[in-house]
C-alpha cells in the first residue's frame, strides 16, 4: 500500500522560536528607561562633584564700630562723704580763743580780759587787733581794693574794759539804760574787748554805723566776701532775739578761716545757733 497522499497546503513559514513583538516592545521601553536612569545618575554625580564644598570655617564676630555701639550710662558714683566739722576743736569759753562766744548771757572771764598779742593792722583807720585778726583784715581790705576798687576804713576795733566802761556810761546818760544796752554792750560783755572785732565803714563816710551801710557797695562786698578772710557778720538782720543786738552790717568778728567758711556754707547766721547756745536777747536779772 502506498503512502497516503497529503492533501494539506504546504507553507514556507516556520514556527517562531523568539519573543513576540509585544515582548520586544516592552523590553525596548525598559531598556530606554534604564539608560535614562543611568544617565541621570551620572549627571547627578558630576553635579555633586562640581559643587563647591560647604565652608565650615567659623567667621569671626563682627566688631561693632565706635559710632554704632550704644553709649553706656555713666556708673553712678557714691556721694563724697561730707567733711566733718569738729565744733569742739576750739573753746567757746576761753576769751583767748578765736571761737569765744560772748553775749549778754556770756561775759568774758575774767571780765577785764585784755589780749596779749594786740597789734595795729596796716589798714586805714585805727585798728588795734589781735595779730591773727589783723593779718586777715589787711588781706581783706587789699582784696576789696583789688577786686572792687573799694577803700574800707576801720571805725572801731579793740576797746579795753576801761574804755567800754566809759562808753557805756556815756550812752546810758544820753539814751537811757534800755536803749543804751540795745546799742552797746556792758563792760566785760563786748566783743570789741576780745580784740577780734572791728566796725568797718566806707572811705566816703556813707552810712557809717547805720543800717543803710548794708546797701552801700562796701557793705555789699563785705557781706559777700568777708567769710573768705575768716570774718563773720556777727549781728545779722532778724537775729536780735538771738544775739541781743540790732542789725549791725558794719560789725565783723574774726573767727578764723575754717569756722567762717563753715558758717557761710551751711547758712547759719549766728554763733549762738551754730554752737547750740541759748538765745541771749537780754542780760540776766540783776545785771
Amino acid at each position: 500500500m502506498g503512502a497516503a497522499q497529503y492533501t494539506g497546503r504546504m507553507t514556507s513559514e516556520r514556527p517562531s522560536t523568539g519573543p513576540s513583538a509585544r515582548v520586544r516592545r516592552n523590553r525596548a521601553i525598559v531598556g530606554a528607561l534604564a539608560v535614562a536612569v543611568v544617565t541621570a545618575a551620572l549627571a547627578g554625580t558630576v553635579w555633586w562633584a562640581a559643587k563647591p564644598a560647604p565652608d565650615h570655617t567659623v567667621a569671626p564676630a563682627a566688631s561693632a564700630s565706635p559710632s554704632s555701639s550704644p553709649s553706656l550710662a555713666p556708673t553712678p558714683q557714691p556721694d563724697k562723704p561730707k567733711t566733718f566739722f569738729n565744733r569742739g576743736a576750739r573753746s567757746i569759753d576761753d576769751p583767748a580763743s578765736i571761737w569765744v562766744v560772748n553775749n549778754k548771757l556770756r561775759p568774758l572771764a575774767p571780765i577785764d580780759y585784755a589780749p596779749a598779742d594786740l597789734v595795729q593792722a596796716n589798714v586805714p583807720g585805727s585798728a588795734p587787733l589781735r595779730a591773727e585778726a589783723a593779718a586777715a583784715m589787711e588781706q581783706m581790705f587789699a582784696a576789696a581794693s583789688a577786686e572792687a576798687g573799694l577803700t574800707l576804713v576801720v571805725q572801731n576795733a579793740y576797746r579795753s574794759y576801761a574804755t567800754q566802761v566809759s562808753l557805756h556810761d556815756r550812752l546810758v546818760g544820753q539814751l537811757g539804760k534800755e536803749r543804751a544796752r540795745a546799742q552797746s554792750a556792758m563792760p566785760g560783755y563786748s566783743e570789741h574787748q576780745t580784740g577780734l572785732t572791728a566796725d568797718i565803714m566806707a572811705a566816703n563816710g556813707a552810712c557809717t554805723i547805720q543800717e543803710c551801710f548794708a546797701t552801700t557797695p562796701e557793705g555789699i562786698w563785705l557781706a559777700e566776701n568777708a567769710w573768705r578772710f575768716g570774718y563773720h557778720l556777727r549781728y545779722p538782720q532778724g537775729a536780735t532775739d538771738v544775739t541781743g543786738y540790732i542789725f549791725e552790717p558794719w560789725h565783723y568778728r574774726y573767727v578764723g578761716l575754717d569756722l567762717a567758711a563753715e558758717l557761710h556754707a551751711i547758712g547759719t547766721p549766728t554763733l549762738e545757733e551754730f554752737f547750740g547756745l541759748p538765745p541771749a536777747p537780754d542780760y540776766p536779772p540783776g545785771v
